[in-house]
């Protein structure tokens, strides 16, 4: 059995707060504490990746905005 634990946000973004929200899932947060939407990684092919998306206004859905190749990558989409 495989245990899938909560890691911590795998780079700093000044700016940026990050918080585990699921395994391979973080939420992106202003500094201000305002939730911008989330990061998650995954691998395709034995190739790690990192998607982002963005919440909409009202937090109840969002926007996808493309897959990375680094978490610094994917983070820098919301700043």
């Amino acid at each position: 059995m495989t245990v899938s634990i909560r890691e911590p946000f795998p780079d700093r973004i000044p700016g940026l707060n990050f918080a585990a929200a699921a395994p391979d899932l973080w939420r992106v947060a202003a500094s201000d504490g305002a939730l911008l939407g989330h990061i998650r990684r995954r691998e395709i092919g034995g190739v790690e990746r990192f998607s982002s998306r963005r919440l909409l206004p009202g937090g109840r859905q969002g926007i996808d905005l493309g897959e990375f190749w680094s978490p610094r990558d994917a983070a820098e989409v919301f700043r």
